[in-house]
Parts: C-alpha cells; structure tokens; sequence
C-alpha cells in the first residue's frame, strides 16, 4: 500500500500528451494563453496549475484535467488518499479541488470544496455522478437546469453536455467518472 501524499504532478502526463500531439511549448502556449515559461514549470512539476490553468491545458491537449491527473501517477492495485489540504488545486477564487483516486485508474473521483466556476460547460465521452456531500448545488444538464441539495445525485451518461456551480459557502460535491482511455 501507498500513501505518498502532497499535490499531484502533472507535469510528466503533460509532457507525453504535448509531444504525442507534436506541439511545442510555444504551441501550447498560443492554445492556452498562458505564458510558455509558465508550462515549461508545470512540465518540470517546479510549478503547481490551478485546477482552471489545468483545465486550459487539458484543453489545449484535447484531454481533461481529470485524464492529466490520473495519468501523472501509475495504476494502484491499492491506495489510501488522506484528506491533506496540501492536495488539493485551487478551483477558482474560493475553492478547492482535490482528486481522490490517483493513478490510471477504470475511475476517477474529484472532491470540490467551495466555489466553482458556471461559465465552463463538460462534455466528454465517460458517464459521471455528481454526489451533493455539504451544501446546495444549481446544475445544468443537457440543456435542463436542476437544484440539488445535500445528499441529492445527478447522474450524466457519456456524450451530455453539463455544469455546475455552488450556491452556498462551504458546498462539497464529490465527482465521480468512468475513465475514458486516450492513451496518456
């Protein structure tokens, strides 16, 4: 068993997907608006994305952020991820999120504590829950909005297209997601 805590590194699963794409650092830079001193410290883990810089970066590599995480680490057999705040990525002015599940894993899962951002709308090809743990959630899901309370699920099938947003201080949501294989 391990149990190797701190932030991810996700600078090695970077680095594969850039040169499998055949992208520059200057590439990736036009594609996300960040600086490309910037990446080239992410991709030599000296510095830590934001979980938006990150999603900006997935995006760039037609990935998620999700993807990028578990790709940083290897598969598990057997894992114990402590509740350590040192994990967890800013999520925008006053959240967090902080991944549950490492490695290459058939799942993934995502605590969010406090604010997320509405603007950004998912879609990607794995099925999704949305688990309410503290707080209410409004959510938009394949065009239909939904408020959820504590203890409520929303449950998206591959293909929807979805966002969310807190609506109260202290919301946690827990994310959970069907891995899809993009070959990190």
């Amino acid at each position: 068993m391990r149990e190797d805590q701190g932030a991810p590194q996700v600078g090695r699963a970077m680095r594969r997907r850039r040169r499998a794409l055949d992208l520059t650092l200057a590439d990736l830079a036009g594609r996300t608006g960040l600086s490309k001193p910037f990446l080239s410290q992410v991709e030599n883990d000296r510095a830590r994305p934001s979980m938006r810089s990150l999603q900006r970066i997935a995006d760039a590599l037609e990935t998620t952020a999700v993807q990028l995480l578990g790709a940083a680490e290897d598969r598990r057999a057997v894992d114990v991820v402590r509740a350590d705040p040192a994990a967890a990525l800013e999520d925008g002015a006053a959240g967090a999120v902080r991944p549950l599940v490492r490695g290459q894993q058939q799942l993934h899962a995502l605590e969010f504590t406090g604010a997320h951002e509405w603007g950004r709308e998912f879609r990607h090809p794995n099925d999704e829950l949305l688990y309410v743990v503290e707080g209410a959630v409004e959510a938009e899901a394949d065009g239909q909005r939904y408020e959820l309370a504590r203890g409520d699920t929303l449950y998206c099938t591959g293909g929807v297209t979805h966002r969310w947003r807190a609506r109260e201080a202290g919301t946690r949501v827990l994310l959970v997601g069907v891995a899809d294989d993009i070959g990190l």
